[in-house]
């Protein structure tokens, strides 16, 4: 078993000890909601299936020069993975390209949050390297979650997915987040990414989403977040 950057095996006991318990609290807060129609649309998954393909695919002719810049940059391991809270708040673990000093988790006190409720984003943040600010800006640190979009722990589209420390403090309001799959892109990462500092503002994009949602939406936020990345419009 590989534990996650920079923690012990103490520590990462305790994780997921503290997970284990807290799962159940997640589900009994959302399980009075009924499923949306999206979580069981049968083409949205075959959208899914194929996108991720496509996009291991990309993960994997980067990956090699990727680690050689992190190597030469900031030595440590090629991916990154942390716990996340899924549909119905269900606990899976999300992978990404490094982007952060290993031990970036015990660091995290000593930088200030900028934005406002249950997120945490700092513009400047000291723990991103070089090789990740490029990565972050590119969206090329994203890649390997088309390995979760794959496993069906994600979506190609939805809300993205929370850590758990911030579920454990969401009011009623919030959990209506939690009634889709979690996505890659959504809402929030066409009309503002990182520009969107409000978690309220975030969830209300959420909610907007779930009125939304079709196929053919899914399609047109795809398509608007290929034109978000490449113009790096609220990137970083």
């Amino acid at each position: 078993m590989k534990f996650p950057m920079g923690a012990s095996w103490k520590s990462s006991l305790s994780e997921m000890l503290s997970l284990f318990f807290q799962e159940f609290t997640y589900e009994v807060c959302v399980s009075k909601q009924q499923h949306h129609r999206s979580v069981t649309s049968k083409v949205k998954r075959l959208i899914d299936i194929l996108g991720s393909l496509l996009g291991l695919a990309i993960a994997a002719a980067v990956a090699v020069p990727v680690a050689v810049a992190m190597l030469l940059d900031n030595p440590g391991p090629l991916l990154y993975s942390q716990v996340r809270c899924g549909f119905k708040g269900r606990l899976f673990r999300m992978w990404k390209f490094r982007s952060m000093v290993v031990g970036a988790e015990n660091l995290k006190h000593l930088v200030r949050n900028q934005a406002k409720g249950h997120i945490f984003k700092n513009e400047n943040d000291p723990r991103i390297t070089r090789v990740g600010r490029f990565l972050r800006c590119t969206s090329l640190d994203e890649l390997p979650q088309f390995w979760n979009v794959l496993v069906g722990d994600m979506s190609l589209v939805g809300t993205r997915p929370p850590t758990p420390d911030e579920v454990a403090a969401y009011d009623d309001f919030h959990w209506q987040r939690l009634n889709v799959k979690p996505g890659m892109t959504g809402e929030w990462q066409v009309n503002g990414r990182s520009g969107v500092k409000d978690f309220d503002e975030i969830v209300l994009m959420d909610l907007d989403y779930q009125r939304k949602w079709s196929v053919v939406y899914d399609i047109t936020l795809i398509c608007q977040t290929i034109w978000v990345v490449f113009s790096k419009n609220g990137a970083c």
